[in-house]
Parts: structure tokens; sequence; C-alpha cells
């Protein structure tokens, strides 16, 4: 089993898996039925002021990328998607779920790199 990410945007690709959306904000235009979500952990998101302050610039992510893991090593809602990920991977594949148009340098991304160590 493994750990996949997938832009909630684009037409679900994979559901063979339990998927988990992983921003802080609804995607706008995308209804809760359409979304075929298992869970929304909108706490492990990036904070309103990391996210604004990224705004999604490429050549601020390794930055980004600090500061998140930062805010994620206080953050309950991190040991919550964690102790989830662990254990739904025991039958199936979980698949972290985003709304940045960006598939390379996001939330998910981070998150993924993190939950694989």
């Amino acid at each position: 089993m493994e750990i996949k990410t997938e832009r909630i945007y684009t037409k679900p690709a994979d559901l063979d898996g339990y998927r988990i959306l992983v921003d802080r904000l609804w995607p706008r235009g995308i209804s809760k039925v359409n979304a075929h979500l298992d869970q929304w952990l909108k706490e492990v998101g990036p904070t309103n002021d990391l996210r604004k302050w990224f705004n999604h610039d490429v050549d601020k992510y390794p930055e980004f990328k600090l500061r998140y893991i930062n805010e994620l090593k206080d953050n309950p809602a991190f040991h919550q998607l964690k102790a989830t990920v662990d254990e739904q991977l025991k039958t199936q594949n979980v698949i972290l779920l985003y709304g940045a148009k960006d598939t390379e340098h996001n939330q998910a991304i981070v998150l993924k790199e993190l939950l694989t160590k």
C-alpha cells in the first residue's frame, strides 16, 4: 500500500483508497458528494498566514516547506493524520487531496514526504 497525492479539481483518478483532504479551506466549486472524501483534516493544512505568505510562489517553496514542517511539529492534527494514514495503509492506499494548481509544490507533497519517512 502507498500514499498518493491528487488534485481535488481533477476528476477523481483514483477512488481506490482512503481519501483525505489536507487543505484548510474547502475548494471552491467542489461539492462534498463529488469530492468522494473519507475525511477532511483542515487543521493539518498550512495556517492562513503561511498560506498567504507562500501564495504558491515556487521560489518561496523551500522556505514554505521549512515553515510548514515547523507548524506541523506542534499540530495535533498532524499526529491524527499520521495515525489515520498508518491504520489505513494496512488495508488500502491513502490519497492526500489538495486544491493547489501546482502538483509539485504544495502541502500534500510535504505531508507525503513526512509520512513516508
